[in-house]
């Protein structure tokens, strides 16, 4: 009797390098939920709004091993849902007027 025996390429050490583009990003969300926890939330949701839009970004012109974290699914999948979710957000947080929230 035989077993079959997988051969896996091993993969490399992750590099710290990898994690700098999701970084990136992160630092902007934290940034803007800070804006948004010291009351001025339309500043908090557009530096939101843009880290997505940075993520869209890094996305498309980093390669798939540069970008440890902010690969989902394939990359178009991942543009345009960071791009299209990003817009969703800036379009909201530059039109609404008004409110307690002003």
């Amino acid at each position: 009797m035989s077993t079959a025996v997988e051969t896996r390429k091993p993969r490399k050490a992750s590099t710290a390098l990898e994690y700098v583009p999701f970084a990136v990003v992160l630092a902007l969300v934290a940034f803007g939920l800070l804006r948004i926890a010291m009351y001025h939330w339309r500043e908090g949701a557009v530096l939101i709004g843009g880290a997505l839009l940075v993520a869209a970004v890094l996305r498309a012109a980093l390669a798939h091993r540069n970008l440890a974290l902010l690969t989902i699914r394939t990359r178009t999948v991942d543009v345009l849902s960071y791009a299209g979710l990003g817009l969703v957000i800036l379009f909201v947080a530059l039109t609404i007027t008004g409110g307690p929230l002003r």
